[in-house]
């Protein structure tokens, strides 16, 4: 026994060092994957004059990566679980950059589309691979609680992010920049992965689900293409209904097959437990929100106040300050001491205020008073749910399902995105439409940006009423920091075990066994 005691020893401790350098790896490939649901769209006028495509199919350079991504996060969250996470993490930011580099190259709009769609492919690959290595990799409470700060930093900030980078690189270089940028993340997250990250191939491969796998896809893809379309087309589009009509009947049919299968692609353990359950609906609605701010906010700056990219981009960064100092916080200081329920219910109340303020713009309003105070709140809020839910949403699950429930958390947030993104955008039109109809104004007269503005406000509120919907829920699911606690006590940890017989401690077997498939947090 003692002979292997310095080895297993050796081993921990070098992960123990390597640890903090893996989190900034994994929040690298993270950014990048976050960054580029919003860094393409402030390029999209420049991309739509070099290669010449009408208004009516910019939304699709948006909508290939939504739906590839959205539609293929479950497929591969199970990837991360049946191989070698370290190199499904690297085969999705090798496949990422050479997309990527293949649409900053592109020579015409369905070279563009294509790119963008292999993009949203591999980042599916890739996110749940990186939220799975932080679950794995941080196992003490307080340490995951700094880590799950980072990341949630990371996850409400990117997208303000990518605004501010896409302007810059638009304005500066061109707009092939916000696309090529990616390959230096990448290179940097893949140096680091492999000198830092080992190989950890599950002792027992589970088998995918293919009949799953297809059903969830198709249901994804077709809920994502619908609200999509419901944009161009409205509501009452034939092919709007009918996606719509046909994700809800594919999503159940993928409900009922997962009950029957002895290794479902979504095991319902995963989110059946109210406290998962609960943090999936509260990162989901939080991305139906989130994505609707940058969208009509940076149409506000931007085509009302006359700001240019790069000043419309950091003018968010209150909002991005905000939540690097409420994610680190809640997920270091507050949530030990309180629980999750009281940050994401304080959180989605934030966002409602925050939301309801910002329906009082007008043409005139000024950043200072009337858009700073919204994003500073709404910072603060982002940053008390998304690291809490994040954290709650991948605490007490086993290493053979961790890849699968880090997916949901991504599929969550980017089905979000896109429901949001498409459903308000539908919203605003309508009631812009509406007020200029009720105005007897055409849409090229002096009441236009009125009626924007309105269409904007409408939006906003919807958002309000979302974030309250949310507060509602959290307060009935999430648990509190003792209800918590007793329910990860009702399972059998690595860490009860290994107290029952001390003298097993300095097995390197049993050690790697309860780290992988042990309850977490």
């Amino acid at each position: 026994m003692s002979s292997v005691t310095p080895v297993a020893s050796s081993q921990r401790s070098a992960e123990s060092d390597h640890r903090w350098l893996i989190l900034v790896i994994v929040a690298i490939a993270q950014l990048m994957v976050v960054l580029d649901s919003t860094v393409v769209n402030i390029a999209l006028p420049s991309a739509q004059r070099a290669l010449g495509f009408p208004n009516s199919d910019r939304q699709w350079v948006v909508t290939a990566y939504a739906l590839a991504f959205g539609s293929l996060l479950l497929v591969g969250g199970r990837l991360g679980d049946m191989f070698s996470r370290k190199r499904v993490f690297i085969t999705g930011l090798a496949g990422f950059a050479l997309s990527s580099a293949l649409g900053g190259a592109a020579q015409s709009f369905e070279m563009l589309v294509a790119a963008r769609a292999l993009q949203g492919a591999f980042g599916a690959i890739l996110a749940p691979a990186a939220l799975g290595t932080l679950v794995s990799t941080f196992r003490d409470p307080r340490e995951r609680g700094r880590a799950f700060g980072v990341f949630g930093s990371v996850a409400g900030g990117g997208g303000a992010v990518g605004l501010i980078l896409g302007g810059v690189l638009t304005q500066y270089f061109s707009w092939r920049w916000t696309l090529y940028v990616n390959l230096v993340f990448a290179a940097i997250a893949i140096a680091g992965a492999l000198t830092y990250m080992r190989t950890n191939r599950p002792d027992t491969r589970p088998r995918m689900d293919w009949w799953g796998a297809v059903l969830a896809s198709a249901g994804l893809f077709a809920l994502v293409f619908g609200f999509s379309h419901a944009e161009l087309a409205g509501w009452t589009a034939p092919l709007t209904i009918g996606s719509l009509v046909g994700g809800v009947i594919l999503l159940a049919a993928f409900a009922f097959a997962e009950s029957r299968v002895s290794q479902p692609l979504l095991p319902l353990r995963v989110i059946l437990n109210r406290a998962r359950g609960g943090s999936y609906i509260s990162v989901g609605l939080t991305g139906i929100a989130v994505f609707g701010v940058f969208l009509f906010l940076t149409y506000y700056l931007q085509t009302i106040k006359g700001y240019s990219p790069v000043t419309s981009g950091l003018a968010f960064l209150p909002m991005i300050a905000c939540i690097l100092l409420s994610s680190n916080t809640s997920s270091i200081v507050l949530l030990p001491r309180v629980g999750p329920r009281a940050l994401i219910v304080t959180g989605m109340l934030l966002g409602t205020g925050a939301m309801a303020y910002l329906t009082q713009l007008t043409v005139a309003s000024s950043y200072a008073v009337s858009v700073v105070p919204a994003l500073v709140a709404l910072g603060l809020g982002f940053g008390m749910i998304f690291s809490p839910a994040i954290n709650t949403a991948t605490a007490g699950v086993a290493r053979r399902d961790s890849g699968v429930a880090s997916a949901l958390v991504n599929t969550m947030q980017q089905v979000g995105g896109s429901i949001g993104t498409a459903a308000l955008s539908t919203i605003a039109l309508t009631a812009t439409a509406t007020y200029l109809t009720a105005h007897h104004a055409g849409p090229l007269g002096p009441a236009t940006a009125t009626a924007a503005v309105h269409g904007y406000g409408v939006a906003f509120s919807v958002s309000a009423a979302l974030f309250g919907v949310g507060a509602l829920l959290a307060v009935l699911l999430i648990p509190s920091r003792r209800r918590l606690e007793e329910l990860r006590n009702m399972e059998p940890t690595g860490s009860a075990v290994l107290a029952a017989s001390p003298a097993l401690t300095n097995s390197p077997a049993l050690t790697e066994s309860v780290a992988g498939d042990g309850v977490q947090g």
